[in-house]
């Protein structure tokens, strides 16, 4: 009886340790284990720029407001990610523009000068589409429609970058040897950095949820 015990509250214990990693606790950084970014039910963990442009909706963030950037500033990683694997849920609504980006760092005011954003647009004026890496190798093909979920990933291995929609790459792009940023992005280059969640524009209304982080090796 005492064995059976035993082993019912090592199955118990060993479950509450997978569920805390699952959900990002603050010693949860191990290699090769999806980490949660996003709890659901709040903004704990990420630190808006201008807004008020994000609030909670239905379990997901949502995108709504002004001019904004939401920056991860929470302990996975201590919010500095050089090789890793994100994704997420992601919806927009019909004309609506939004981006992710990675390897930034909070800046108070504008767009961000340091990182690289995976525009999230699949019906807006501006041309480049969901998944393409935004000045840098943009993509004019849409491939998901507005009011729909879908899941965007972003690989980062050294120089190499991935991004996906739905498991299917869309850009493969390596940063070349003695790289320049673009114009207009000072800090535009490989580096190690956070995450970031725009507000474009007061017209555009995106949806974010089950953001999930991987470090890599």
């Amino acid at each position: 009886m005492k064995k059976n015990i035993f082993f019912i509250a090592a199955i118990i214990l060993l479950a509450a340790c997978s569920n805390k990693k699952i959900n990002g606790s603050k010693s949860s950084n191990a290699s090769g284990e999806w980490i949660s970014l996003y709890d659901g039910k709040s903004l704990d963990g990420w630190k808006e720029s201008e807004g008020p442009s994000f609030s909670i909706e239905d379990g997901a963030i949502k995108v709504a407001g002004k001019r904004s950037h939401l920056y991860y500033d929470g302990p996975v990683q201590n919010h500095e990610f050089k090789n890793f694997e994100i994704k997420m849920q992601v919806m927009t609504k019909p004309g609506s523009n939004s981006g992710v980006y990675f390897q930034t760092k909070f800046q108070q005011k504008g767009f961000p000068d340091d990182g690289f954003e995976v525009q999230v647009n699949n019906s807006h004026t501006d041309w480049k589409r969901t998944a393409g890496l935004y000045d840098i190798k943009d993509t004019a093909a849409t491939f998901v429609k507005d009011d729909e979920w879908f899941e965007l990933g972003i690989r980062v291995e050294g120089k190499h970058v991935i991004t996906k929609i739905n498991g299917q790459t869309i850009i493969d792009w390596t940063e070349p040897e003695n790289a320049v940023a673009p114009k207009g992005h000072p800090g535009r280059l490989i580096k190690p950095g956070t995450f970031a969640i725009q507000a474009h524009d007061p017209k555009s209304i995106v949806y974010f949820k089950d953001i999930y982080v991987k470090s890599l090796p």
